[in-house]
């Protein structure tokens, strides 16, 4: 479900109830733990957490416009989808994600390369995403950014 808002507040203000306030903690906690040079704002439709032109002025993929994104929030139809580009761009923080999750959770893992899918929003891991944040560095993204991704 892509989102026609402008800004994250719009954004949240246009979720079901039940969706609001998980949608607005996992905002403000990655607002306050994100990697530090990461800008908030909207990206693809959903909230966005990315690379500014200013740091990283090639931005993604060959187009001048959109910045690197890294992390990416989302209220879907059926959950909440938390994308983490560092997940899939290194197997080692996959890894660790997944291995850590079930100390976390009471339910199972449902997740993609990078998309963390919460269908249960009263089970969603704050204190593990919060961990998270802090696993990657933006100097760290853009460098696996280009020497894998961007070839």
């Amino acid at each position: 479900m892509t989102s026609t808002a402008t800004t994250p507040e719009e954004y949240i203000t246009q979720l079901p109830e039940d969706r609001k306030a998980p949608i607005t903690k996992l905002n403000e906690l990655i607002k306050k733990h994100m990697p530090e040079g990461l800008e908030a704002g909207m990206s693809y439709g959903m909230l966005g957490y990315y690379v500014p032109k200013s740091i990283y002025p090639d931005g993604y993929h060959c187009k001048p416009f959109p910045p690197l994104p890294f992390i990416n929030l989302a209220s879907q139809k059926n959950f909440i989808a938390l994308y983490h580009s560092g997940m899939y761009a290194k197997k080692e923080l996959y890894d660790w994600f997944v291995a850590e999750y079930p100390k976390h959770c009471k339910y199972k893992l449902d997740m993609g390369k990078s998309c963390v899918r919460f269908k249960k929003i009263d089970d969603i891991p704050y204190d593990l995403i919060e961990e998270l944040l802090g696993k990657m560095s933006v100097e760290e993204w853009i460098s696996i950014y280009e020497n894998t991704i961007k070839k």
